[in-house]
Order: C-alpha cells, then sequence, then structure tokens
C-alpha cells in the first residue's frame, strides 16, 4: 500500500487535502495554457513559502491535492490565495477571450478571483495513514469517477504515474473507492 511521507510527524508539518474549484465548473483547468501557468505558479509558490505536494490531481473544473507542510507552518490559505490570485492574472485575457467579458463582475475582481476560481476551497487534514492512502486513492481513481478515462493510468495530469513508478501502485490499480461519501473531500 502507499505510505505517507517518509518522515515523523513530530519533526514536520501537518499533510492536508484539498479540493479547490473554478467558478461555475468552467472546464478551463486542462487546457495547454492554464496546465503550464498553474504549474509555474505552484512552483514559484512553493519557493516563497514551501510545501510538498504528496498526491494531485488536474481535472477540467477542479483539482485534488494532498501537500504536507514545513514544521509549525499551516498557513494554506495563504497559498492558495497567491496561486489563485497570480493564476488569474497571468491567464485571465485568454480566459475572459473563452468564457466571455460579461462574467467578470466588480465584486469577484475586488476579490481576485476574477470569475475563475470559487472563492472558497476544501481542506482536511491527514490523520494518520489509512486516511493518507483512502484520498490518495480518491484523488488518483478521480478522473475515472468523472467519466473522463476508464483507468486512472490515461490520465495524464495526475501523479498516478509518479505512484507507479515509486511500486505504491500497480499500473493496473483501478480499485474504486467510495465516491458515496462526497462530505469527505469537498466535492
Amino acid at each position: 500500500m502507499r505510505s505517507m511521507p517518509n518522515y515523523k510527524r513530530a519533526k514536520s508539518g501537518a499533510t492536508y487535502f484539498f479540493t479547490v474549484v473554478t467558478h461555475e465548473r468552467r472546464r478551463i483547468l486542462c487546457l495547454e495554457q492554464s496546465r503550464a501557468v498553474l504549474r509555474w505558479v505552484i512552483r514559484n509558490v512553493q519557493l516563497e513559502y514551501p510545501f510538498t505536494i504528496e498526491a494531485f490531481v488536474l481535472l477540467p473544473d477542479h483539482l485534488h491535492c494532498i501537500w504536507t507542510f514545513p514544521k509549525g507552518d499551516t498557513d494554506y490559505s495563504k497559498r492558495w490565495g497567491m496561486i489563485k490570485k497570480e493564476f488569474t492574472k497571468q491567464v485571465r485575457n485568454d480566459i475572459e477571450r473563452l468564457l466571455g467579458e460579461d462574467h467578470l463582475t466588480e465584486s469577484r475582481i475586488k476579490h481576485r478571483e476574477a470569475g475563475i476560481w470559487q472563492r472558497r476551497f476544501w481542506e482536511h487534514l491527514i490523520r494518520d495513514q489509512n486516511d493518507f492512502n483512502r484520498h490518495c486513492d480518491y484523488i488518483h481513481y478521480n478522473p475515472v469517477k468523472h467519466g473522463l478515462v476508464s483507468q486512472p493510468s490515461e490520465w495524464a495530469y495526475s501523479s498516478f504515474h509518479r505512484f507507479v513508478k515509486a511500486g505504491k501502485y500497480a499500473p493496473e490499480w483501478c480499485a474504486p473507492v467510495d465516491v458515496e461519501s462526497q462530505a469527505d473531500f469537498g466535492e
């Protein structure tokens, strides 16, 4: 089975699961430019406010990830705010052309989402190894759950492939997870 990062809890920060969704579930995140900008923005935020991405999946209208923070630092709100703000700044003109300019209300611009992100995100503190495994399974099964592919290995925008290389999943893994209980995953 997959294992949490090799660290002792007493020496490291907390690990959290996140769900972040686009405004009105607009299907923009898997566009080539969006993927490149999001990757660049996340890396830049990591340089200023470090965190480790343990697992990740990018879908057209939302993403799920698990982050581990340095000891004594769990300011995920600052990090997500920076990611959302900079992503919006970088892709706003392209998204405006794609979606039409009338969706960008003053209220949303004032709040820095500019019609691209939902204002809030879902977070969950990972409690133990079982919780970590369950959330990794959910992340990697998510493209199948949403009907985008029939196997996790078919989805390119996921840490599933890294987990396979590390021997944490078999390449053909596709065990459905409990998708009935959405409350635990923020969708």
